[in-house]
């Protein structure tokens, strides 16, 4: 069953009117570890029907700038044509003049809005808020696994990367050697490093959120988990920041894998994204 995001109906869910674009690709082929990631798109859809309209920080409704819910983007054909195809539909989503919201499915799909944003826009910059590298030029065979993500885009734009704990050999060697824009979480815990985060990014941010960012403790139901996260405040400070300091043009989350059990993870997903939606100017 399809839902409109935060189970809105018109006006607010009006596409002409919308301030915001939902579009879900659920995508799943290259994950490594845990799978059921191409469920994750529609968990969060059904989870955010749950959600209170009126955020108390901001104290302000962001639904009222108008949310629509696109039909999700058919993922059953090969990765390259899955990609173009999500470019395809967040290109138009862009001439209409509209924020993109892509809610994913492997972190592959996050490539497609980048190109789109990059068409768009020209000079886009990305924030990549994960807690792997997704460096490696190629993972089981595929250069478009979601461990290749950021090399990907890294071919295109320039990017800063926060909340990182696991990297291999590869990715710790282009990293030292190219002197990328990496924050590991170890150290944002021990200060506050959001000035020096914001300070590398350009003018215009694609935020590309991969929810296991967050510790398992905040978020346990993603495909490849990890310990050592951030925090739940800590994040939403980050992407507080970043939303009022820089113009940013899209975002997309992805890597939940809904678990029995744990259905508020998906609950959590869907607060992050409207916590996002109410930031942005």
């Amino acid at each position: 069953m399809a839902h409109e995001f935060a189970g809105l109906g018109e006006p607010f869910s009006n596409y002409e009117k919308a301030r915001f674009v939902v579009l879900s690709a659920p995508f799943e082929s290259t994950t490594s570890y845990l799978k059921g990631t191409a469920a994750g798109p529609a968990a969060i859809l059904e989870a955010s029907g749950e959600l209170e309209l009126y955020d108390i920080e901001l104290g302000t409704t962001p639904a009222e700038r108008g949310i629509a819910t696109l039909p999700q983007i058919q993922c059953d054909g090969p990765v390259e044509e899955v990609i173009d195809a999500i470019r395809r539909k967040c290109s138009k989503i862009l001439e209409d003049g509209k924020f993109p919201v892509v809610l994913g499915g492997e972190h592959t799909v996050s490539l497609g809005l980048h190109l789109a944003l990059k068409d768009f826009y020209g000079d886009v910059s990305a924030l990549h808020l994960d807690a792997h590298g997704d460096l490696r030029d190629s993972f089981e065979g595929s250069r478009f696994s979601h461990a290749c993500v950021m090399r990907r885009i890294r071919e295109h734009s320039d990017a800063v990367q926060a909340g990182i704990r696991a990297i291999c050999e590869e990715e710790a060697e282009l990293i030292s050697e190219e002197g990328l824009k990496v924050f590991y979480a170890h150290e944002m815990v021990e200060g506050d490093l959001i000035p020096d985060i914001i300070g590398c990014l350009g003018d215009r941010v694609h935020v590309t959120l991969d929810l296991d960012v967050l510790d398992p403790s905040v978020m346990p139901a993603v495909g490849t988990p990890e310990p050592g996260g951030l925090g739940w405040y800590g994040l939403l400070g980050l992407l507080k920041a970043v939303a009022v300091s820089r113009e940013v043009v899209g975002f997309d989350m992805v890597e939940l894998c809904p678990r029995p059990g744990l259905e508020y993870a998906g609950f959590t997903a869907a607060k992050l994204a409207y916590k996002m939606m109410g930031f942005l100017p």
